[in-house]
């Protein structure tokens, strides 16, 4: 039996389009707005990617490529199981619109009329938001050519003068070639981390007494390939920056042969009115204890938190290093209800965030399960070391599995008493997993 892939049928079948179409598909009528909804945010000047799509002379060389991208589903983005949760934020194509790219393709790629034409969009200088204010690091960190660079922690004197509410921020990289990725944290006045940092000069993080939540220090803006600018204002909520707090960016720099210097910054846009919900990011289901056998090529690590009080889950983005294979989120309801609330394909080179269309509500009590997926084989071709015994490290060579979550709680709410680690989580890192065979209900 004749037996064809998808991505061949699909081939076939925009051919077929294309040639019953009963009027040509051109860049100014058809083409120029897919690339608006789905593309330009990344692909312009300023950004990481390697070519702008802004213009028909800048898109028309790249017609082929397009069409190959969109077909096999490398481009736009999206790892998401569809079948799982539905994302405000979703990326994909829809089979129309893949249609047209690869008709436009093999039709030679015509320009069009220019009337045809949309209003082309208008970015902030270079931004995806438009800040009322950019914290900036006051000195380039120089990166060297080879060798390790620690996880390093500038602090920056954030001159609030009073409590503000954060409604969107984006961190934007000075050298994207050398910044993998990074954090800015808020660090209020009482703080004990990083009390006696000299503003501007960098800190490893071996150096640092460790980043304690219960003191109030939250993420207020993350930047990862991909994951572009953060909103904070869900059905009416927003960051809190205490009067007098601090910006600490945590950068983690990776060389890449050519030395250079990063000079990075962030930017906030402020809610006019205080916020009727406070929104927090946690690490999520955190596994601190992993440990991933020489070889394996599936290696499985559960990691396990509880709700301490009422929250509604927004967003997620799911954390892991070059091992990284895929990553599910399954809560378990204190009635012991239990769902799988998201399931996705990772790549360390698109790190997405995924916000939740609907808002979820995790009663006090409620279970929240990462369970994450590696490859430790030689078959991974991103697998620095596969004979290496595997464990919880900062370096790109070492492992992490967590899942960054937003969170909305009451105003009042210490973020600290969001999660708690509990299971799987708690247990020593002595043998490969944790896995689902030690966590209540979690099979299969």
């Amino acid at each position: 039996m004749l037996r064809i892939s998808f991505a061949a049928y699909l081939i076939g079948m925009t051919a077929l389009a294309a040639s019953t179409s009963s009027s040509p598909v051109t860049f100014n009528k058809d083409i120029l707005p897919i690339l608006q909804r789905n593309c330009q945010t990344c692909h312009r000047p300023g950004e990481d990617v390697p070519m702008p799509l802004l213009t028909y002379d800048q898109a028309r060389p790249w017609a082929k490529a397009i069409k190959t991208a969109v077909i096999t589903r490398k481009m736009p983005p999206w790892f998401a199981d569809p079948t799982i949760g539905h994302f405000q934020n979703d990326r994909t194509l829809s089979a129309a619109d893949i249609n047209t790219l690869a008709a436009w393709a093999d039709n030679g790629a015509p320009e069009g009329n220019s009337k045809d034409k949309p209003v082309p969009l208008t970015f902030h200088e270079g931004w995806n938001i438009k800040p009322d204010v950019v914290i900036e690091m006051p000195n380039d960190f120089k990166v060297p050519a080879r060798g390790t660079v620690d996880y390093q922690y500038i602090l920056v004197k954030g001159n609030f003068t009073e409590d503000v509410w954060v409604r969107e921020s984006e961190m934007r990289a000075g050298n994207p070639k050398l910044v993998h990725h990074m954090k800015a944290w808020i660090r209020p006045i009482g703080s004990s981390w990083m009390q006696d940092a000299v503003p501007g000069v960098p800190y490893a993080s071996a150096d640092l007494k460790r980043n304690d939540l219960s003191e109030g220090n939250d993420i207020v803006g993350k930047y990862n390939p991909g994951l572009g600018a953060q909103l904070f204002d869900v059905g009416g909520s927003a960051k809190f920056v205490p009067k007098g707090s601090d910006v600490v960016f945590e950068v983690h720099y990776t060389a890449n042969g050519e030395a250079g210097a990063d000079r990075s910054k962030i930017g906030l846009v402020f809610a006019k009115e205080p916020p009727a919900t406070r929104y927090f990011t946690s690490f999520g289901p955190n596994a601190l204890n992993l440990v991933i056998a020489p070889g394996d090529n599936h290696a499985e690590v559960v990691s396990e938190v509880t709700v301490g009080v009422e929250a509604k889950l927004v967003e997620m983005q799911p954390h892991m290093h070059l091992r990284g294979k895929d990553y599910e989120v399954r809560v378990i309801y204190p009635s012991g209800e239990s769902e799988t609330i998201f399931k996705a394909k990772f790549d360390f080179n698109w790190q997405l965030g995924y916000e939740l269309a609907k808002p979820i509500l995790l009663p006090k009590g409620t279970r929240v399960i990462g369970i994450a997926h590696f490859d430790n084989s030689p078959n991974n071709p991103f697998n620095p070391d596969p004979a290496k015994l595997i464990r919880w490290g900062l370096q790109n060579w070492d492992e992490m599995s967590n899942c960054f979550m937003g969170l909305i709680v009451d105003i009042k709410t210490n973020p600290a008493d969001v999660f708690y680690a509990t299971g799987p989580s708690l247990l020593p890192a002595s043998q490969p997993g944790p896995t689902r065979a030690a966590c209540r209900d979690c099979t299969p």
